[in-house]
């Protein structure tokens, strides 16, 4: 019997802190937001807010990962400007939010984090999520 998280633990557990740690911080310095107003709009409380914003929240090694990755710092960069134009989530930005943490899994940037949470993954299982990652929702039905 083995342990393993599965994917949309990952993506609860690291990955929406370290999204939602990027853009408070650029809804703060881009955008001039307060922490209250952005606390409203990420749907978390202020203390929140002000932990993604001092670095005490979201994986520092993570943030710096997916800001580098191209694609998804231009996903962020446009759902960042959304909320800082609507201040709140609208379907249009909910919907990019939703896309961002898709790419994340479908680019099989997910497995990356995941092997740095977690040691001696069976290789098997791994190419298994992975084989259902690639293939999208609903694949092993």
């Amino acid at each position: 019997m083995f342990d393993m998280l599965l994917p949309a633990e990952i993506e609860s557990k690291t990955l929406i802190p370290a999204i939602r740690a990027i853009l408070a911080k650029k809804l703060t310095a881009d955008h001039g937001i307060r922490e209250d107003k952005i606390s409203k709009m990420l749907g978390v409380t202020q203390a929140a807010i002000s932990n993604y914003i001092r670095g005490t929240r979201g994986d520092p090694a993570l943030i710096e990962k997916l800001l580098q990755e191209k694609n998804v710092a231009k996903m962020i960069e446009d759902l960042s400007a959304d909320l800082a134009s609507d201040r709140a989530y609208t379907p249009s930005s909910l919907s990019k939010f939703i896309s961002l943490c898709n790419y994340v899994k479908s680019s099989l940037l997910i497995c990356e984090i995941h092997h740095h949470m977690e040691s001696g993954i069976d290789e098997r299982v791994c190419k298994e999520c992975e084989n259902m990652l690639l293939k999208g929702p609903g694949a092993a039905y």
